[in-house]
């Protein structure tokens, strides 16, 4: 039997899943009925769309993890899906990435060729980036499938004993892979970011006090929107690597707070997304009122 302090915890597991589950319904659906209206899908839709997809998958296997963890199910069983959901996480980064690199291309103003050669063909290139994200997480999978197998069975087998025995670090190298590229991207968006709001406010300081600035506003919420991502994916990845490394012990409390921290990024993120889009916060307040008027 669960003891109060697991059944408080698989409480939290279970708020924070609906909650990743309903934000990234509410973008798959809001951009799916656009896409029905309009008989297409606007570049951005669809990289919210993909984002959205591979964050429910996520999310379904971050759930089944805690449920591994509570004994509901069998270890065994969960890491069968490990290469699937090493494919989809990998995936999920680079999607959120382009998406930092959208919001940056179409938000900020920098008089460069190479700039403004990506602002004028972001639109198009949108696509292509997400298939060549799809196609290099694949790749990256098939080529580390030797090493992907034994991350489930090692933790598997290191929790359910006192005597964790110690790992090649090769093994836990590939958690972290992928992580330098889409780092160094959002850095340079974040910073590009800032510079254009810190040029476009040096050229409004003549402008009447009080007066709206709609290109401020948007500079502000698009790096607002991409620090989150950075800071939550940076915490994603530390509480990987460090339940990876079989330093903490199995069901302690620093355990169980690195496996829900783990959760929080795909649904808070996703929240903050929404949140942040006019229209997607519109379809999520109806979707509310709907719900309550069912009830």
């Amino acid at each position: 039997m669960l003891e109060s302090h697991f059944i408080i915890y698989f409480l939290f597991v279970v708020i924070q899943f609906l909650t990743g589950i309903f934000a990234n319904s509410i973008i798959v659906v809001a951009n799916g009925i656009g896409m029905i209206k309009q008989r297409k899908m606007a570049p951005l839709g669809l990289l919210l769309s993909c984002l959205a997809v591979s964050r429910i998958g996520l999310q379904v296997f971050i759930f089944f993890t805690h449920l591994a963890i509570l004994s509901v199910i069998e270890f065994l069983t969960f890491s069968n899906g490990f290469g699937i959901s090493l494919f989809i996480n990998e995936s999920e980064l680079w999607f959120a990435t382009w998406l930092s690199v959208f919001y940056c291309a179409k938000i900020a103003n920098i008089s460069h060729p190479l700039f403004f050669w990506l602002k004028m063909r972001i639109s198009k290139l949108v696509p292509w980036l997400i298939l060549g994200s799809l196609l290099y997480s694949c790749t990256s999978c098939v080529l580390h499938s030797k090493y992907i197998w034994l991350i489930p069975q090692n933790l598997s087998v290191g929790f359910s004993s006192k005597n964790m025995k110690e790992s090649p670090a090769l093994r836990y190298f590939f958690f972290v892979l992928g992580f330098p590229m889409p780092l160094f991207i959002f850095l340079v968006a974040v910073l590009l970011l800032v510079f254009s709001l810190g040029r476009h406010t040096r050229q409004m300081r003549n402008m009447a006090a009080g007066t709206r600035d709609p290109r401020r506003s948007a500079h502000i919420h698009a790096m607002l929107s991409i620090l989150s991502f950075l800071i939550l994916f940076f915490v994603h990845y530390t509480m990987e690597m460090l339940i990876s490394s079989q330093t903490l012990q199995f069901r302690s409390f620093s355990f169980l707070f690195c496996m829900s921290a783990l959760g929080t990024y795909p649904s808070v993120h996703s929240t903050i997304l929404i949140l942040g889009n006019p229209k997607l916060k519109q379809n999520a307040k109806q979707f509310l009122r709907h719900f309550k008027l069912c009830q």
